[in-house]
């Protein structure tokens, strides 16, 4: 155990590891040395910042903080802390069932946490990070919360109204990133598309896109979890004449049954959606589409399954995950509907989809052998570089396996050209 050390483990999405970074800063910025995420435990103090989407996620943080605690029982630990959206749901629950946490925080108060230790928090390093990322890409989270009223969805329980930040401070952090050597900045938000409709009374995605791919330096931009209800399609012009912005697009559209999308409350039918993935294509020519798929949700038929199935095997999206309906307390559809689809029937459908999915991005790639490809290296492995094409964004998306026969730079770009394709990644070597 080492003093003033502190180990910050996040769970969950990207947005989440924006937060413990901010953290990181200002525990470094008053003495600290961190650590993220590591394999055991190295310092006196712990934060975990906790997931609270879905049942799963739930349980994979409660667990987390469980071994904490019985760490500290083993007086391997000093203090425990957890923040994020866990603790901001069921803070109360929490503090009475683990009661080994010295102090639990929300999804926006753990600047207290600074405060708890003794500590100031420097108001001037307010949007200064520590990137636990490799430092070549960074994520950039414009807003906070969602105004969107999915019936299975628990996060406006947990973040609140839509909150945009303002463009010109998004500016600022991507020229500070930048100027710290981040060449690709992965957007993200609970919803990509509503941005600016609170503070600018209009959507303002395409402006705040274009005014970041001016920034010098700026190689790459690429969109995470935008809503198709309202698309503000002048992003697909921006998508199209910029080059430095990605043609990739993360867009969650759940299901296509019209039954479902009524029940689910998407406000969006499958004639509207089958139209924008149309205009999507033919405005961006070669863009990959990411989407996720809900099965079993309350009411889903084998027949609303079925067109699920035959909707993705029609439309052929470059990139799809999909999970299970989770039952979240509090929810449109705890209040009206039972979770009637058996777990059983759930695991099946999931499955299925993704067998079928793999077949797809297996063709998908199978279409790249022979081209040439441009690249971001991301690490060095015994056997291969590894890298990206625009079209991959980290963690969640396949890769590019590079021959080593040429000294190749981590954080820089080259061009590859694909001898072989696998079902989620590819093979190619530098291009002389």
């Amino acid at each position: 155990m080492r003093r003033n050390r502190v180990d910050v483990v996040t769970m969950g999405c990207s947005k989440n590891l924006v937060d413990s970074e901010l953290l990181m800063r200002q525990l470094v910025a008053n003495g600290y040395t961190v650590a993220h995420d590591p394999e055991s435990l190295t310092g006196e103090i712990a934060v975990i910042n906790t997931c609270g989407f879905i049942g799963d996620a739930k349980e994979e943080s409660i667990n987390m903080i469980l071994d904490f605690a019985e760490a500290k029982k083993r007086n391997r630990l000093k203090k425990l802390y957890v923040m994020g959206c866990l603790s901001e749901r069921y803070r109360k629950e929490l503090t009475e069932e683990i009661p080994e946490v010295d102090r639990f925080y929300g999804k926006f108060d753990w600047q207290g946490l600074i405060a708890d230790l003794g500590k100031s928090y420097r108001e001037e390093l307010e949007f200064d990070r520590i990137l636990t990322t490799p430092s070549h890409y960074a994520y950039v989270k414009i807003s906070e919360g969602c105004d969107r009223t999915c019936a299975y969805c628990s996060i406006p329980l947990i973040t609140g109204k839509y909150h945009s930040r303002p463009m010109e401070e998004i500016e600022a952090e991507v020229v500070s990133l930048e100027s710290q050597g981040v060449k690709e900045f992965q957007l993200i938000a609970q919803d990509l598309t509503y941005y600016g409709l609170d503070r600018y009374r209009e959507m303002r995605l395409p402006e705040l896109v274009e005014r970041l791919s001016d920034i010098k330096g700026v190689e790459w931009i690429r969109l995470h979890y935008a809503y198709p209800a309202r698309f503000p399609v002048d992003l697909l012009r921006v998508m199209r004449e910029r080059e430095n912005v990605c043609k990739y697009l993360d867009i969650a559209l759940q299901h296509i049954s019209d039954r479902m999308l009524k029940k689910m409350r998407r406000n969006i039918t499958r004639e509207q959606t089958v139209e924008l993935i149309q205009r999507f294509r033919e405005e961006v020519p070669g863009i990959h589409l990411r989407t996720t798929m809900m099965v079993g949700h309350p009411g889903e038929t084998e027949e609303d399954f079925l067109e699920l199935l035959d909707f993705v095997r029609t439309t052929r999206f470059e990139r799809l995950g999909t999970f299970p309906y989770s039952h979240e307390e509090g929810t449109y559809c705890d209040r009206n509907y039972l979770d009637d689809v058996p777990p059983e029937v759930k695991q099946d459908r999931v499955e299925r989809l993704m067998a079928l999915q793999e077949d797809i991005s297996f063709a998908v790639n199978e279409a790249k052998v022979g081209q040439t490809l441009r690249v971001m290296v991301d690490r060095e492995e015994p056997d291969f570089y590894i890298g990206r094409t625009e079209f991959d964004s980290p963690e969640v998306d396949g890769e590019v396996l590079i021959e080593k026969e040429t000294c190749l730079e981590v954080g820089s770009f080259s061009e590859v050209k694909v001898y072989s394709a696998l079902p989620f990644d590819l093979m190619a070597r530098v291009v002389e």
